[in-house]
């Protein structure tokens, strides 16, 4: 999450605790249900406690003493909730993805009707150029949309906190009553946070709208960008074997262009899928074998399509 959102939470922490930690209990009991349930989903055990070495990794087991030896550890540094990829990792893994599975389908397909290599190879970097161009630059629009959005609403919020407080605290107010809050301690609480405009404009962003304020690091360009070269860097992967293999004569007609893509295109579907596990809290090997049989899925569709058309329309060779 965001660094004003980090702070944000915080802050709130500090002021419920003080008026109501007589609840401390009550989410303890309720807790130990959510940990059974998220463990079935996870694929984790709270029993067995291994090393963990950032916060996700405690969480996902439940292991709350090295959490908090984690928190004490980065609260004198930068927040390390924001990994070395930032923002980042949504644009690596969606163009990633989306660059390997459709190449790696156009392939599947031109094997399926037997066509040649070159043939493979031509339409294979036609698309994969043209696809990344035309993700990435989707990916700017809709980031650079949203945050459009976002500052707006902001702008928005901002000018009538400016024009009349008392409304937007009572919005405030209304809110936290709706969630469990006491009316007394509602208003201690908002009335606290009023106090930083900044704060409360943020704040009352993500409670009233369900947006997350903006970040001055916030860049649409950047993320358009890393869609392109993540789209292009994995979707060169399924057509490595026919750029090293396409000057090879192979003897008795059998060409292991398309065998030698399949096994490099699993081996990196299951690392992305890794990746994408890594930075939430599922099991990594369970995210990469679901998107390895996602693209699977993919490809053996495209493959048996490109055979059943070369069959009807007799173009296979």
């Amino acid at each position: 999450k965001k660094r004003t959102e980090s702070s944000m939470s915080e802050a709130i922490v500090v002021v419920v605790d003080e008026q109501s930690s007589a609840a401390s209990s009550h989410s303890s009991r309720s807790g130990s249900i959510d940990i059974q349930e998220d463990e079935a989903i996870l694929g984790t055990d709270s029993t067995s406690k291994p090393s963990s070495k950032n916060p996700r990794q405690a969480f996902a087991v439940r292991d709350a003493d090295q959490s908090r030896k984690l928190h004490d550890q980065i609260r004198t540094a930068e927040e390390e909730h924001k990994t070395a990829v930032g923002g980042y990792i949504k644009s690596i893994i969606y163009g990633g993805l989306d660059g390997i599975v459709t190449t790696f389908a156009i392939i599947s397909g031109i094997a399926g009707s037997a066509q040649s290599s070159k043939f493979a190879l031509v339409l294979g970097f036609a698309n994969m150029i043209a696809d990344s161009i035309s993700m990435g630059f989707g990916d700017y629009l809709s980031d650079d949309a949203e945050l459009q959005h976002t500052k707006a609403e902001r702008a928005r919020e901002m000018w009538e906190f400016e024009n009349f407080p008392e409304a937007e605290i009572q919005e405030m107010i209304d809110i936290y009553m709706k969630e469990g809050f006491s009316e007394e301690d509602a208003v201690f609480i908002v009335n606290k946070m009023a106090e930083n405009k900044e704060f409360f404009v943020d704040h009352m962003l993500t409670k009233e709208l369900g947006l997350l304020p903006p970040d001055e690091d916030d860049d649409p360009r950047k993320s358009g960008l890393v869609t392109t070269i993540s789209f292009i860097t994995f979707g060169i992967v399924p057509l490595l074997a026919y750029v090293v293999l396409e000057s090879v004569d192979f003897s008795g007609g059998f060409n292991p262009e398309f065998l030698i893509s399949c096994i490099l295109t699993a081996i990196t579907l299951f690392a992305l899928g890794s990746l994408q596990g890594k930075y939430g809290v599922q099991y990594w090997v369970y995210t990469g074998f679901h998107v390895m049989i996602n693209g699977a899925a993919a490809a053996a569709a495209a493959y048996l399509i490109g055979w059943g058309i070369g069959q009807l329309t007799g173009i296979t060779h």
